[in-house]
């Protein structure tokens, strides 16, 4: 049987350019009308028994080349478990990993998959269950719905949303945990959180980027991220409709759920620079970080972004626009495409079922701290 490569599915992501014995060498394919690649995943038949070398020898022209020095490749041949593929190098703009293939299928990806059909049934699940509000607060330009989640009866306006960078796929396992633990009626903390919060959850901001296997645009080839100042139907809807509904309700605590290609650390990025700031404000932010760092191992606070100067922060970015914006405790919360070093994982890195409880860590922070903002 002769080795196929295919990435002609949802979230798929590769080009394969030729097999030269056992090494197949590929192209991740840029986003639509952007130069913006990272993202991979692709599944490979007729391979079992055989011991394969991929070159993705594109690599150095990607978005965050500086990324992939540390970085190891996931590997799964059932596409609930993904291990990392220890033999995972990059050299000379190419990234290289070699494995055994001992399934007649097996799938490889940048980081563990969430795909828009995952999406559509955790919607479905946690939309039906007591308490919760779904809404379709708009469409995509290819059509597809911005789901949002309501639950809660509290007076304070939280907001969580997901994936505006389609590619960082660990953010909406995060707020499956997330979803998941606010609706657990065995949960004492959640509870109390949705008596003094209602809270609004967009698993996906990017849901056309997330089907077509974009790193970081939507259909356009726009950067949500960069469209919170002035998004028009054009050209990011997704970010208008999420935006127009904060619009309704005000927001005092928001985060922004993001992965990050080259730091090794969960860490916050804050709103410092915004014209609005003020240090007791800025202290909340600081607070949570704090809290959230002694709450669980997985999270730190050494490592991160260099802040913005006073006045010099970028308002088209969510977290800027809404500290701005309402007086938000806003912050953007980045995970790791490679692992917690501080608290490591050798053979699942940085994953799915760790975003999660991420989420759960993020939660009872701020439940401890809901009546201080």
């Amino acid at each position: 049987m002769s080795i196929t490569v295919n990435a002609a599915f949802d979230s798929g992501n590769i080009r394969l350019t030729g097999i030269e014995g056992d090494t197949l060498n590929l192209e991740i394919v840029r986003d639509h009308q952007s130069d913006f690649y990272q993202w991979f995943h692709f599944r490979v038949a007729g391979a079992k028994g055989r011991r394969l070398t991929f070159r993705i020898t594109n690599a150095g022209g990607s978005a965050y080349a500086f990324g992939w020095p540390g970085y190891r490749t996931r590997m799964s041949t059932d596409r609930v478990a993904w291990r990392q593929v220890a033999d995972t190098d990059y050299a000379d703009g190419v990234l290289r990993w070699t494995a055994e293939i001992d399934s007649d299928l097996v799938w490889f990806a940048y980081f563990a998959p969430y795909t828009m059909e995952q999406h559509d049934a955790l919607v479905a699940r946690i939309g039906g269950e007591p308490g919760v509000t779904v809404r379709e607060l708009g469409q995509t330009l290819d059509g597809r719905a911005i789901d949002c989640l309501t639950i809660g009866t509290g007076p304070k306006q939280v907001w969580f949303y997901a994936r505006q960078h389609p590619g960082e796929s660990m953010t909406e396992w995060f707020m499956e945990g997330a979803l998941e633990k606010l609706v657990d009626p065995d949960d004492a903390t959640a509870r109390a959180l949705r008596e003094k919060a209602t809270l609004h959850l967009v698993p996906n901001m990017n849901p056309d980027g997330a089907f077509r296997g974009h790193l970081r645009t939507n259909a356009a080839g726009v950067n949500l991220n960069r469209e919170w100042h002035t998004p028009t139907p054009e050209r990011s809807p997704e970010v208008l409709c999420v935006r127009n509904a904060m619009d309704e309700t005000g927001v005092v605590f928001a985060m922004d759920v993001h992965g990050d290609e080259a730091i090794p650390a969960n860490f916050l990025a804050g709103y410092e620079g915004i014209p609005a700031w003020t240090d007791p404000h800025g202290e909340k932010f600081y607070e949570y970080g704090r809290r959230l760092a002694a709450a669980t191992p997985d999270f730190q606070l050494e490592l991160g972004y260099v802040k913005s100067a006073p006045g010099q922060a970028n308002l088209s970015m969510s977290t800027n626009q809404l500290a701005e914006r309402f007086g938000a405790v806003s912050m953007t919360l980045e995970m790791p495409f490679k692992d917690h070093d501080a608290n490591p994982d050798p053979e699942f890195g940085w994953s799915p079922e760790r975003s999660k409880k991420l989420a759960h860590s993020c939660l009872d922070t701020l439940a401890g701290m809901i009546d201080e903002l």
